[in-house]
């Protein structure tokens, strides 16, 4: 039995910033922002609405839709760079508000990648045959370390949660491969300062992602013998529409074969893979039997992918 996706999930806040509400704020306007990173709008969670509240609501969804119960779950692994507060994690409030007693709990700091690496890690505990079901969450309250004053960062971020139920599923569906890695030299390209702000230079940020979520995305899929034409579907982490574009088309597949939720939501960090999966899924665009390429990168600077085949 190899792990795979048994349920999926996401909530995002009710409150949309749009770009003509951005104009307002700092210096730019609609077409600056749509044209360099196909941002249309984004959510913004309220005052006392937290990243645990936020990863709550993603999990209820995606448990609902595995038909595991909670009290089944082995672990529970939150992906997160924004949590409530330094401890306790918010893979641990997580496990008490769904009532998880049966589940371990680790949050996993890889930033935009977070996701991925929260993936890859339940894969293994399941491989192993040490876990059955695990939980993985991506969530961000990124508004809460934004400089809105900032015009260059303001306008990327927004907040959401995506969560996903990973567990046995038959041989040939599931994640039939990944890639991970890091590069620490490059974590000054983007980092949250000592007034818990971030920074990005934006420029060095998005020439390693043109490089990394290409090539990451045709390895993955060369490791399981096959050719980037077999590819049904594509979801890249939503940062930058030019950087998406580039991993799609080094994939040579169409643009309505990848996901473009950024346009919505804006870059949420680690919710913005589950978030975006989730979506496609239930519009019916992601089909049994379908092999779809998930792939992100974030600071540190990290990324990863896998190759799955869609199914239980």
């Amino acid at each position: 039995m190899n792990a795979g996706f048994l349920g999926i999930g996401h909530y995002t806040p009710e409150k949309v910033l749009t770009n003509k509400d951005m104009e307002k704020i700092v210096d730019t306007n609609d077409e600056w922002i749509r044209t360099r990173t196909g941002i249309e709008e984004r959510r913004v969670a309220a005052d006392g609405e937290d990243t645990s509240h936020m990863a709550y609501k993603a999990a209820t969804s995606a448990i609902e839709d595995s038909g595991v119960k909670a009290e089944e779950l082995d672990m529970i692994i939150v992906a997160t760079v924004t949590p409530d507060q330094p401890f306790p994690s918010v893979s641990a409030m997580l496990q008490h508000q769904l009532g998880a007693t049966n589940a371990a709990a680790m949050d996993v700091g890889a930033a935009c990648a977070g996701f991925m690496y929260g993936v890859i890690t339940a894969q293994q505990f399941i491989d192993t045959g040490a876990y059955k079901n695990v939980l993985v969450v991506g969530a961000e309250k990124l508004s809460k370390i934004t400089d809105w004053k900032d015009r260059n960062t303001c306008v990327l971020f927004g907040d959401a949660a995506g969560a996903a139920v990973i567990g046995p599923v038959e041989e040939d569906k599931g994640i039939l491969s990944f890639e991970l890695g890091a590069d620490g030299s490059g974590g000054g390209h983007l980092y949250q300062d000592q007034q818990d702000a971030i920074q990005m230079n934006g420029r060095e940020v998005f020439k390693f992602a043109v490089r990394q979520m290409p090539e990451s995305s045709v390895n993955v899929v060369k490791k399981i013998g096959l050719k980037e034409e077999d590819v049904d579907f594509l979801v890249p982490h939503q940062a930058n529409i030019r950087i998406m574009e580039a991993a799609r088309e080094r994939l040579g597949i169409p643009a309505e074969k990848m996901s473009t939720a950024i346009r919505r939501y804006g870059n949420t960090s680690s919710a913005s893979i589950p978030v975006a999966l989730s979506e496609e899924v239930k519009a019916g665009k992601i089909k049994e039997g379908d092999l779809v390429v998930l792939v992100g990168f974030g600071g540190g600077l990290t990324w990863g992918a896998v190759a799955l085949r869609w199914g239980k």
